[in-house]
């Protein structure tokens, strides 16, 4: 499946358990030896109240995520299509917590992503100050950068010019960067005005990517902290556009967009 381009590989271990190593998951998302995607995402049982399912969420190079966005809007569609529930409202557990996915009809799908964590401790982050500007340098550029968690870590780029801007090279940079002991995902910016952004986006552990649900959220709760945008803001991506809807003094983000199947089959691991 994919949410704008956004490739995601979907297994049910509900009806078929199984566990993955690392290595397994690397070769399931390689796009030359494997299925491929940008990430994996396995639905899972669980013990926790009030919860349908747990959510799982791996990274092309086998490491696991706490969150994505749209990775969420499509793991709504594929339990209801695999027949494992047929709730349009549904409570899924994940690393970051639990969410609410609302199946709007058979394309479209809103997460209640929860509120954005500005707590550098908590992102993580090192910091040394108690703002949120920061900075690296990159060859013999200056680089101002904001942080924020939306159940997973990543760093704000404001630019001037989305399409002249070096994703590759500074998402590389910033990624590793050790101030983020987790690493982080890497979002460029550039505002168009009070209700619409552009923007890119490096993904931890897969490289730049068409979208990112996590990552608009990310960007738009930070533009808003600033105040350079208002609480419903069109987010436009390589893949496509989302809708960010922020309740006031950013206490929860709503992310709405659509979701399409690609194809779907059996592996032998």
């Amino acid at each position: 499946m994919h949410g704008l381009g956004n490739d995601f590989v979907l297994l049910d271990g509900v009806s078929t358990k199984f566990t993955l190593n690392e290595n397994q998951i690397s070769k399931l998302a390689h796009r030359k030896f494997g299925i491929g995607c940008d990430q994996l995402l396995i639905a899972e049982e669980t013990d926790t109240e009030n919860v349908d399912f747990r959510y799982r969420i791996f990274n092309s190079d086998g490491s696991e995520a706490e969150q994505c966005g749209n990775g969420a809007r499509c793991f709504a569609q594929f339990v209801k299509r695999q027949g494992l529930t047929h709730k349009d409202c549904i409570r899924v557990e994940t690393l970051a917590g639990v969410f609410t996915l609302i199946i709007r009809d058979r394309i479209n799908v809103t997460v209640e992503m929860g509120a954005p964590i500005f707590d550098a401790a908590k992102i993580p982050f090192v910091s040394q100050t108690n703002t949120n500007t920061h900075y690296v340098d990159n060859e013999n550029q200056h680089i101002e950068f904001s942080v924020v968690s939306m159940g997973n870590p990543h760093a704000v780029i404001f630019v001037d010019d989305i399409k002249q801007t070096n994703v590759q090279q500074i998402g590389t940079q910033m990624e590793v960067d050790p101030r983020f002991p987790n690493r982080t995902n890497v979002q460029f910016v550039q505002v168009m005005d009070r209700g619409n952004i552009a923007q890119r986006i490096f993904e931890r552990g897969g490289g730049e990517t068409l979208a990112s649900g996590s990552g608009a959220c990310a960007a738009v709760a930070v533009a808003q902290k600033q105040n350079q945008v208002d609480d419903n803001v069109c987010v436009h991506m390589p893949g496509g556009e989302l809708e960010i809807h922020s309740q006031k003094n950013n206490t929860c983000l709503f992310m709405t967009g659509p979701t399409e199947y690609s194809f779907e089959g059996r592996v032998e691991v």
